[in-house]
C-alpha cells in the first residue's frame, strides 16, 4: 500500500526499510564470516554499546556491528593493520641476532582507549577536610590485573610545560586501558586509615579512590611536636 507502487510489485520501500534490510544482509554475510567468539575488536562500554576497537566507533547492538565489520571503514582498517603486522614482523626478523634467538619478547596488550570515570567532591564536616572520590569503569580488564595508583609531582611530568609547583598529578594505570591522569592541587594528603583508600570491585569492575586533603592548620603544624594533630600539648 505505498504510495507510487504497483499492485502486486511489493510497494517502494522507505529509506529506513531499505536501510535496515541491507544492514540485516550484511548481518547474516558477517555471520558466515566471522566467528563471534574469537573476534578481538568489540567491546561493550560502561554505556552498554558495542565498541570496534580497530575502528573506534559505538554500535547500538551486535547486528549493528556485525554490519559494520562488512562496511569499507572496518574492511580498510583490517588491511591496513595486517599490512603494519607484516612490516613489524619484518623488521623485528631483519634485526634479530644470533644471540637473541630463542628469547622471548613480551608483547604489549592493544590500548582500548581511557576508561569511563566518575569525580565527585567530598567534605568531613568534623574534621573540615575537603577531598575527591574518583569512580572509574573497566569492564574490559585484563584477568588478574588490579588498577594501580601512583601521586607525581609537577616536574615529572612532560605535558604541562613550564610545570605549575600548585598542581599535582593522580595517575591510575590498569591493562589495557590507557593511563589516567588527574590534575589535583599541590596539597599534602592524608593517608591515615579512612582518608586515602583504594577498592577494586570485581564484580562490576568498578575501581574506587578516595582522596582527603589536610586541612591548612595541619599542613602548617604537621612538624610541630606537640601542634601535629594526634599530638598532646604541655
Amino acid at each position: 500500500n505505498r504510495a507510487g507502487s504497483k499492485f502486486g510489485g511489493g510497494g517502494v520501500a522507505s529509506h529506513s526499510a531499505t536501510n535496515a534490510d541491507r544492514r540485516e544482509r550484511l548481518r547474516r554475510l558477517a555471520l558466515e564470516t566471522i566467528d563471534p567468539d574469537k573476534d578481538p575488536w568489540p567491546f561493550k562500554n560502561h554505556y552498554g554499546k558495542i565498541v570496534c576497537r580497530l575502528c573506534a566507533t559505538e554500535h547500538q547492538n551486535d547486528g549493528s556491528y556485525l554490519a559494520h565489520t562488512q562496511g569499507h571503514k572496518h574492511q580498510i582498517n583490517l588491511a591496513r593493520r595486517a599490512s603494519r603486522e607484516q612490516e613489524e614482523g619484518k623488521h623485528q626478523d631483519s634485526a634479530l641476532l644470533p644471540g637473541a634467538m630463542g628469547v622471548q619478547v613480551k608483547k604489549n596488550a592493544v590500548s582500548i582507549g581511557r576508561p569511563g570515570y566518575k569525580i565527585t567532591k567530598i567534605r568531613d564536616h568534623l574534621t573540615r577536610q575537603h577531598g575527591l572520590l574518583f569512580q572509574l569503569h573497566y569492564q574490559e580488564i585484563m584477568p588478574g590485573v588490579a588498577p594501580r595508583v601512583r601521586f607525581m609531582s609537577a616536574f615529572e611530568q612532560k605535558i604541562d610545560d613550564p610545570p605549575d609547583k600548585n598542581f599535582q598529578y593522580l595517575l591510575v594505570a590498569a591493562e589495557p586501558y590507557q593511563t589516567c591522569g588527574f590534575k589535583l592541587q599541590a596539597r599534602e594528603i592524608d593517608r591515615r586509615d579512612g582518608r586515602y583508600w583504594t577498592w577494586f570491585d570485581e564484580d562490576s569492575k568498578e575501581f574506587w579512590i578516595q582522596v582527603m586533603f589536610k586541612t591548612e592548620r595541619e599542613e602548617r603544624y604537621s612538624g610541630v611536636p606537640g601542634l601535629a594533630p594526634g599530638g598532646t600539648g604541655t
